[in-house]
């Protein structure tokens, strides 16, 4: 079974809800005019983009985004989805997006005076809290008197979180800040709390490890993940729980244990903290039936 909703938010502000459950691979094409920005994001499975007559492909992978822009030329939707594949797209006008830009223009590169008006393309990771906007977008199940008010604010959060560039947990910022030796130690003691994340090790234990002095290894950390070790392994969790209770396979319970947290009520309010939600009302909220 394969569906495609078309919300128009606003003027020149349009959401697609691209949906695969079949077989078979499913096409769908539609006219974008130039000066339009496109948003999308792989929720699940793969989807490829086809241009010039199928000449050229860019593939859209899960828990991934693109972003497409070209001033000078139509950017006409030509979708290719997988089986089982969700895909979720933004399309927003240059001249609404930079409105909500306007004071930061610099902030947005493409939407700095030298590259307003060139071509754009990049490829990024879906964060954990756009992941939540993402599910929820699929999992509407709302009244219908309030469906357009509803999208249009999950529209402009998805637009703010993608450009929230230092949620991302493995985002390496600033690798150049500390010598190359430093770096590789740093990225080892990323490595052991993840294998470790339900019972990480100490600060100091963890930098005896990898051969860090404690305030090495703790500027160290920040400069190139912008966050603090612990703080970098709360998001990791909470984005691996989210994952778990997305597969249908686990309660609540079981999820917490599986990160590393005895008590129920702890997960509970870890999860809450991160998300602005319980684990269960996110479960209700992309399963209503559970």
């Amino acid at each position: 079974m394969s569906s495609q909703d078309i919300i128009t938010i606003e003027d020149d502000f349009t959401l697609l809800r691209f949906q695969n459950d079949g077989d078979e691979v499913y096409f769908t094409q539609r006219e974008v005019k130039s000066g339009l920005i496109q948003f999308h994001f792989g929720l699940k499975g793969k989807a490829k983009f086809l241009f010039n007559q199928g000449n050229y492909a860019l593939d859209l992978k899960e828990e991934k985004s693109l972003l497409l822009y070209n001033p000078q030329k139509e950017l006409p939707l030509n979708l290719e989805i997988a089986p089982n594949s969700w895909v979720i797209s933004v399309i927003i006008s240059i001249q609404k997006f930079h409105n909500l830009f306007s004071s930061e223009a610099n902030y947005i590169t493409f939407l700095s005076e030298d590259n307003r008006d060139k071509k754009y393309y990049k490829e990024g990771d879906i964060s954990p809290s756009m992941a939540i906007v993402l599910s929820q977008l699929f999992h509407y199940n709302l009244h219908p008197s309030i469906k357009n008010l509803y999208y249009k604010g999950k529209g402009y959060e998805l637009l703010s979180l993608y450009f929230n560039r230092t949620e991302d947990p493995n985002a390496e910022q600033c690798p150049f800040l500390i010598d190359e030796e430093n770096v590789l130690k740093i990225k080892k003691a990323k490595e052991i709390i993840l294998a470790n994340m339900a019972e990480p090790p100490g600060l100091q234990e963890l930098a005896d490890e990898v051969g860090l002095t404690l305030k090495k290894l703790k500027m160290g950390f920040k400069q190139i993940y912008g966050d603090t070790v612990y703080g970098f392994l709360f998001d990791y969790k909470m984005d691996s729980a989210r994952k778990l209770l997305d597969s249908g396979s686990y309660n609540v319970n079981e999820v917490g244990l599986k990160i590393g947290y005895s008590t129920g009520s702890h997960f509970i309010a870890a999860f809450k903290k991160k998300f602005g939600t319980t684990p269960k009302k996110y479960l209700m909220s992309i399963n209503p039936n559970t």
